[in-house]
């Protein structure tokens, strides 16, 4: 039989197979096990954290029990004393980076990022200047470049105002020195550290949705920034407008200034990318190569860095010269996975989940209120509409329900659809999202 410590371990296991990293990571990865008698558990974390656990985590924690014990079990917390010396510190832009690559002068640009360099130039040279450029918001897919723009202004700032405060951060980041310094009641530090800054550059900021303790504080420090026409930067891997768990003040604040989308490189693009990191590494890829690559490689950019890598390695270790054979079995795995994923069940069950600012087990799950069953029939409409899967089959992805609950779902929607065009706007976006 496992010990009560064992079980917890295996308790630990089955919410964080069930939650984001960031949100165990920051909530629930120091919860510890005080003591468990087969009825109740009972479990230690500071104050602060017991507070947003019982409003927003609890059942995820009843979940895990039950599905490792078998038994519905009570949770009860206990506070423990906070450490302020583990407190996360904020640090300006040259302490937080040691990406001295990312530049303007290492950014190609093309069509599909032209817009978005320019005004990442237009804020480098000239911070805070125009209220039209503030925040600056760039959104994109991951691996086209948000981030290296992102620190080509702090490279930039920092070269030709060298006393400018520049403060780089991501989003996780940003959470876990809230969350530290709220613990330890040490937040006038970071107040001022971060409203005395004269940039801030706020990567992934998709990162702060549902976390309403981080929204306020980051909504506090954006205000007092604009009415100091201090500069703010952001990325994201979407439109303020689709961060679905994010306030609607903020969503209205990050929309005030300019909106620059990246998308995906056109083919001129890519082969400008591949030529350089080439050059950068030191090593000749002939032209039908670079197109070869270029064309089966093209919707992010750290593939295209990743082919020459291995390019360059397998050249190396093989002692052969790069052609075409060569690059096609040197970069195999790199190209299969650049093969666009197939649809399935659970993809769109999870695009569902983040489109609605929600877990993915929230969906399966037999919950009942008008918010959830919501989201699993658009969930059982989009997995019908795109895989063909029988209803008998659907239902078993949610918890078994029976066949005709699945058809009431399907009809509810196409109902909705007739009525709600923003119901058909949402649905085509995850459909979209599942098939990139």
């Amino acid at each position: 039989m496992k010990s009560a410590n064992e079980l917890w371990g295996s308790v630990q296991e089955e919410i964080k197979n069930n939650v984001s990293e960031t949100i165990y990571d920051v909530w629930l990865s120091n919860l510890n096990l005080v003591s468990f008698d087969g009825n109740s558990v009972l479990l230690a974390t500071d104050e602060f954290r017991i507070k947003i656990i019982e409003q927003q985590f609890i059942e995820k924690i009843k979940n895990a029990l039950k599905t490792v014990t078998g038994l519905d079990v009570e949770v009860k917390f206990t506070g423990v004393e906070n450490e302020p010396e583990k407190q996360t510190k904020v640090t300006s832009y040259e302490d937080n980076t040691d990406d001295e690559e990312s530049t303007f002068e290492t950014f190609i640009v093309g069509a599909s990022n032209r817009f978005a360099h320019a005004a990442a130039l237009a804020v480098a040279e000239k911070p805070g200047a125009s209220q039209g450029y503030n925040p600056l918001f760039i959104y994109g897919n991951s691996g086209l470049g948000k981030t290296h723009l992102l620190h080509a202004i702090g490279h930039k700032i920092q070269q030709e105002k060298p006393e400018a405060n520049v403060i780089y951060i991501t989003g996780e980041q940003f959470i876990n020195i809230i969350v530290e310094n709220m613990r330890n009641k040490t937040m006038q530090p970071v107040h001022e550290k971060f409203r005395n800054a004269d940039v801030l550059l706020v990567d992934d900021v998709q990162f702060l949705s549902g976390t309403e303790a981080t929204q306020v504080e980051f909504f506090h420090t954006f205000d007092a920034l604009i009415n100091n026409r201090k500069q703010i930067v952001l990325t994201s891997d979407r439109p303020p407008k689709e961060l679905k768990a994010l306030a609607d003040r903020l969503k209205g604040r990050f929309e005030w200034g300019l909106l620059a989308d990246i998308k995906a490189p056109d083919l001129e693009t890519r082969m400008a990318i591949l030529n350089r990191k080439a050059k950068v590494m030191g090593v000749e890829i002939p032209p039908n190569v670079v197109e070869f690559l270029a064309e089966n490689i093209k919707s992010n950019i750290r593939q295209l860095e990743g082919a020459v890598k291995k390019l360059k390695a397998y050249s190396t270790i093989h002692g052969v010269s790069i052609n075409l054979a060569t690059a096609q079995g040197a970069v195999r795995d790199i190209l299969s996975s650049s093969v666009p994923t197939p649809v399935t069940v659970e993809k769109i069950i999870n695009e569902v989940a983040r489109s609605f600012g929600a877990e993915p087990d929230e969906i399966r799950s037999k919950k009942k209120d008008a918010r959830t069953v919501r989201m699993r029939n658009i969930a059982m409409y989009i997995i019908r509409d795109t895989t063909g899967l029988s209803l008998e089959d659907i239902g078993a992805e949610f918890s078994g329900r029976d066949h005709t609950t699945v058809m009431h779902a399907l009809e509810t929607v196409k109902k909705g659809l007739a009525v709600d065009s923003s119901l058909q706007s949402a649905i085509n976006d995850i459909k979209k999202n599942i098939e990139e």
